[in-house]
């Protein structure tokens, strides 16, 4: 059984695909297009709240349930999802967060947890499934504008904010709204097999996307911290060539280590990964407003290796640097 746990200010969206893509999955198992014998019972699902009323969704609208939740036969063969919530701040979650349902919801998740059942959340739900502690040691992805507001609240997650979902002994969470497919999908090639999980994908036509990073917005990650603002203006000015972790802490005025973890406090990664990405972010501005080559934009963005600028560029944003610019021409062509 898949047991959809729905609270006030839920995105439509993400429900809706999760139980489309649940109800395309069962019908075909049933049709016999798949090899699936025992899809049928593991795909059962139902939504419910925790005290069985209808929710007001993000959108303002009135939303039934199946019932309340109750854990009452639910074990390792069940799914517990947690469609997420738009939350476009951190100040906007942690009121989330200290709401009464939600704090019932997170202990509700936490007992479900302690019975064996699988978690799954995405977007903003993601907090509420940190909170039990379910993902401590784990790693796991948040949606990524508010990657740097979970790992300071979360320190004990390994934090992957550029993937799509991760998967976990017990848990999974996905990125943004609409990874709440590429959720789903997950869920179905754990519980009914890959194959099932690839057909529904085709007859969805949903687009593989195992990375995020390609909708990352470096503005959104920046912190008021003059530290790191210091930090990511030498970065930039110096772009062309190698930095160290040294000559950053240096230009912060602080140790390497307490560098550190300032960066991974106020942005939720390592110095490395900030370097990185502020070149990717570079580069992809140069490969769709220039018609400089990929190996002169990986040169300008300080990669003596066009191959290895490559693999870091795929990375980060999800596809290659050719991809990048053939995409951006069509775009610019089609207005």
């Amino acid at each position: 059984m898949i047991t959809h746990l729905i609270f006030d200010g839920v995105a439509e969206s993400s429900l809706g695909v999760g139980i489309d893509i649940v109800g395309s999955a069962a019908r075909l198992a049933a049709s016999g297009v798949v090899d699936a014998p025992h899809a049928a019972k593991l795909l059962r699902q139902r939504v419910v709240s925790l005290d069985g009323q209808p929710v007001q969704s993000g959108a303002n609208r009135t939303i039934a349930v199946d019932g309340a939740f109750s854990l009452r036969g639910m074990g390792a063969s069940d799914v517990l999802v947690v469609p997420g919530w738009f939350s476009a701040t951190e100040t906007s979650i942690e009121r989330l967060l200290s709401q009464n349902d939600t704090q019932r919801g997170a202990a509700a998740l936490g007992r479900a947890a302690s019975k064996g059942v699988m978690l799954a959340a995405s977007c903003s739900a993601t907090f509420l499934l940190a909170e039990t502690g379910a993902l401590d040691g784990q790693r796991a992805t948040t949606t990524w504008w508010l990657a740097a507001a979970f790992a300071r609240r979360f320190p004990a997650v390994s934090l992957a904010a550029d993937r799509m979902v991760v998967e976990a002994p017990g848990a999974l969470t996905a990125g943004s709204a609409f990874a709440h497919a590429d959720l789903m999908l997950a869920i179905i090639a754990r519980i009914a097999g890959p194959s099932l999980a690839q057909w529904v994908a085709r007859y969805l036509v949903l687009d593989n996307r195992p990375s995020q990073a390609r909708y990352m917005v470096m503005e959104h990650l920046r912190v008021s911290d003059p530290a790191l603002q210091k930090v990511e203006r030498f970065i930039i000015d110096n772009l062309d060539r190698q930095i160290t972790l040294a000559e950053l802490a240096n230009v912060a005025a602080v140790s390497s280590r307490t560098l550190a973890r300032r960066v991974h406090a106020g942005l939720g990664m390592t110095p490395n990964e900030l370097v990185q990405r502020l070149r990717v972010s570079h580069a992809t501005h140069m490969l769709e407003t220039s018609n400089v080559s990929v190996d002169e934009v990986a040169t300008r963005v300080g990669y003596a290796d066009p191959a290895a600028f490559r693999r870091v560029f795929r990375r980060f944003a999800g596809e290659s640097p050719r991809g990048r610019r053939i995409q951006s021409t069509g775009a610019h062509q089609g207005m």
